[in-house]
């Protein structure tokens, strides 16, 4: 457990809460049952509920893990009351990490927010955490852009794994930001007695925040679609080349294999008696297969 105090409010972070903490906030601010079961069980759905001690908010960030290469979302449950706000997750979430050391031993920076309730700094946590986005979003554009250059120098083979991450990736971050703006809509809209009115105006700004990390993340999603589709071109493209060359390498050999087939079958070979009689059959069978490359090519199979 980590605490600053501001004067009028404080705020108190857990990481990985356990029992103790969970019971020690259920008495030290009297929360609800239900707030207090939320800070010990996941919950999976975003949500604002307001309660006669507090306002609970449950929320979700992408979070990167770059051993399995994947965002998945990390959540944050929050209680504001009167005079504290209180967050819990279980991932470290780096930004709020960063955000709170920086409160906690930086008093002209607490001065420059101008905190004067547990709602105002709740706006700046979310802000922080909205605007840290869009890092991730410029990694995923940068990682576009790479599959995008790899796919023009023929490597659509190597892109194919390389595709599917960064699709799983997107898809990921666009499950977990997309139940987010229910809970800035309710902020912006709602009055709660634990948020000053005022507020409003700024929870309306993180909305369009929202909205453009949004639009980001359609844009990305149709942009690996495309080099999804034309990668999946390209390898059509060069195995239809590789089964054309496979099969006029075939329909070559064929004849010249029928008519080796029709010698060994002969008790009698023609020619059998001349000196020349290999170099003869060779010839004829070149001559074969030189017929029908011709036709095929009349025909315009080739």
């Amino acid at each position: 457990m980590q605490e600053i105090q501001f004067g009028k409010f404080s705020w108190i972070d857990f990481e990985e809460p356990n029992a103790d903490d969970v019971i020690y906030i259920k008495k030290q601010f009297n929360l609800h049952p239900l707030v207090v079961e939320e800070f010990s069980t996941p919950t999976l759905r975003p949500k604002a509920t307001e309660y006669e001690t507090c306002l609970y908010l449950a929320i979700h960030i992408p979070l990167f893990d770059a051993g399995s290469k994947t965002t998945y979302p990390g959540e944050l449950d929050i209680a504001i009351t009167k005079d504290a706000l209180i967050t819990a997750h279980d991932s470290e979430i780096f930004q709020l990490t960063e955000f709170f050391r920086g409160l906690q031993v930086n008093n002209r920076k607490r001065e420059l927010y101008d905190l004067d309730s547990p709602a105002a700094l709740l706006r700046y946590l979310l802000e922080l955490l909205l605007e840290s986005c869009f890092p991730k979003l410029d990694h995923i554009s940068r990682k576009l852009d790479y599959i995008e250059k790899e796919i023009f120098a023929e490597h659509e083979k190597e892109m194919v794994l390389e595709i599917s991450l960064v699709k799983r990736d997107i898809l990921n971050f666009r499950r977990t930001m997309k139940p987010q703006r229910s809970v800035l809509e309710s902020l912006a809209q709602k009055d709660y007695r634990f948020v000053d009115p005022k507020l409003k105006a700024y929870f309306q700004d993180l909305i369009g925040t929202n909205i453009r990390i949004w639009n980001s993340l359609e844009s990305t999603k149709e942009m690996i679609e495309a080099l999804e589709a034309t990668n999946n071109s390209l390898l059509s493209n060069k195995l239809d080349l590789t089964m054309k060359v496979l099969t006029i390498f075939s329909a070559t050999m064929l004849p010249m294999t029928v008519y080796s087939n029709i010698l060994a079958m002969s008790a009698d070979i023609p020619f059998g008696k001349n000196p020349n009689a290999f170099w003869i059959h060779l010839a004829i069978m070149l001559f074969v297969s030189l017929l029908t490359i011709t036709i095929f090519k009349i025909r315009k199979w080739l």
